[in-house]
């Protein structure tokens, strides 16, 4: 959660030297496992229940070391693991005195789990340097002043809690809010009013349930002091831009970045007209192109692959042991970001949507086979297919198809019991929202499960080649 200690634990991490990974405090113990494990973390700094979520898959992290619990008087009677370390007792006797590691630009810092289409989530790995770059576009982007108050609404865990949560507001000296809970609209306004709040950095997602959460509430509210309005994660749609004209006074400025980029690239300056929809401009030092799919430049007004030119401050150095995946992600001298867009006549980017079967909701990429891994564990489950269905709040929310081993019927109880047990092992934000029981499904005929086919059948969309389309 969203603590002190995470922020001094992770602060304290890059000045000794080491690699910080943040994880979000709603991931149950299989993403954890997954994470701790391909990084070989070596410590784990969490809060007691967060410990005690975890505490079945401890045994079988044999490099990690010592696990540090944070808040352990405040929150929690129990005693103390066997092997675990308080963390107030070690600062305690911790010493005054401190000598930051010596590291050069190039040297690692932060990795952040990002999830694709196959495989478990790839650790993007980024180096000092990135500072440079999230300082820069906090001044150019979020257009920090020495007197703003700022507030990032995303989790530490989600790179922008860390770029734009950590790092760009306190390298440019800004002081910021941070809130422990979750969403409320009541609270948030309350905030914003209480703490005059001037620079806002948000989701689509966020803004849509302020949306659904009505117009009246925040009429009870003084929301003077904001000046600059900001989202990242998703498109943000036109209506939301519409429905905050009037309430806050302003136009929301979205931009575009990813876990790889490490810090914005393209974005609506405040200086500039918003064209709602669209992401904006690339920031100075940036240099971004629509490919075709041979990746050759297209002109405006054509979807393609939205692609960059590599050398940024904070652009990722390697997927961590895993560089053929990360070399793959770089074409004819380009950075192939994975997302399709076009770019207007006046050098607007237009978002369009994912070149891979990646789920976007609410803004975190969900990887389609970490979940069809888990649903497989269920004793019921012989197969599943995971993809991602339009929601209007969070963009996409995650729909799988399963079908059953002999012996189980396709019962709503069932249904039921394969939720709890899917958010029990990853998170309510990963896990599915939906499931339908299928008799078979679509698969190449080497065995593959056609993910394009299950979501052009349940959009109705045209279902395109199904040549290696095994009989269904």
């Amino acid at each position: 959660g969203r603590v002190p200690e995470l922020y001094i634990a992770l602060f304290g991490t890059l000045k000794i030297g080491a690699i910080a990974g943040p994880l979000f405090s709603a991931f149950g113990p299989e993403p954890v496992k997954d994470r701790l494990l391909d990084s070989g973390a070596k410590v784990l700094v969490t809060q007691p229940a967060l410990r005690r979520r975890i505490a079945a898959i401890i045994p079988n992290l044999p490099q990690l070391e010592r696990i540090i619990i944070v808040n352990k008087n405040q929150r929690d009677t129990n005693p103390l693991a066997d092997g675990d370390l308080e963390y107030e007792t070690l600062m305690s006797r911790a010493s005054s005195e401190f000598e930051i590691a010596k590291t050069s630009m190039n040297d690692y810092s932060i990795m952040h789990y990002t999830s694709g289409t196959t495989g478990k989530p790839k650790g993007a790995v980024h180096c000092h340097f990135a500072v440079v770059q999230q300082y820069a576009t906090g001044k150019w982007v979020l257009d920090f002043h020495d007197n703003d108050i700022y507030w990032c609404t995303a989790d530490p865990g989600w790179v922008t809690g860390t770029s734009y949560g950590m790092l760009a507001p306190w390298s440019n000296g800004v002081t910021q809010l941070i809130q422990e809970g979750g969403f409320n609209a009541n609270v948030w306004y309350e905030l914003i009013q209480k703490y005059k709040v001037t620079v806002w950095y948000t989701a689509p997602t966020a803004i849509r349930m302020l949306m659904k959460a009505g117009d009246e509430i925040p009429k009870r509210y003084d929301l003077s002091s904001l000046r600059h309005i900001n989202s990242v994660g998703e498109p943000l749609n036109p209506e939301a831009i519409m429905w905050g004209l009037p309430l806050f006074d302003q136009a929301i400025h979205d931009n575009w970045w990813q876990t790889e980029t490490g810090a914005i690239l393209i974005a609506n300056y405040p200086a500039m007209d918003v064209r709602p929809g669209s992401m904006g401009k690339p920031v100075p030092g940036i240099e971004a192109v629509i490919l075709d799919d041979n990746y050759e430049p297209l002109g405006p007004g054509q979807d393609g692959n939205l692609s960059i030119r590599p050398g940024w401050p904070s652009m990722f150095r390697t997927y961590w042991r895993n560089s053929e995946t990360y070399n793959s992600c770089f074409r004819k001298g380009w950075y192939i970001t994975g997302d399709r867009a076009s770019m207007d006549e006046d050098g607007y980017f237009w978002f369009v949507g994912r070149t891979d079967d990646v789920i976007n909701s609410a803004g975190h990429l969900i990887g389609p086979f970490e979940v069809e891994s888990v649903l497989l564990e269920h004793p019921a489950v012989v197969e599943a297919g995971v993809i991602g269905k339009p929601d209007p709040v969070a963009m996409e929310v995650v729909k799988a198809f399963v079908a059953l081993k002999d012996g189980h019927e396709p019962t709503d109880e069932l249904r039921q019991d394969i939720l709890r047990f899917t958010r029990k092992k990853l998170a309510a934000a990963v896990a599915p929202r939906e499931i339908e029981f299928k008799a078979s499904l679509p698969k190449t005929r080497s065995g593959k499960i056609m993910r394009r086919l299950l979501k052009a059948r349940e959009l109705g969309l045209p279902e395109g080649d199904t040549s290696t389309l095994e009989d269904d």
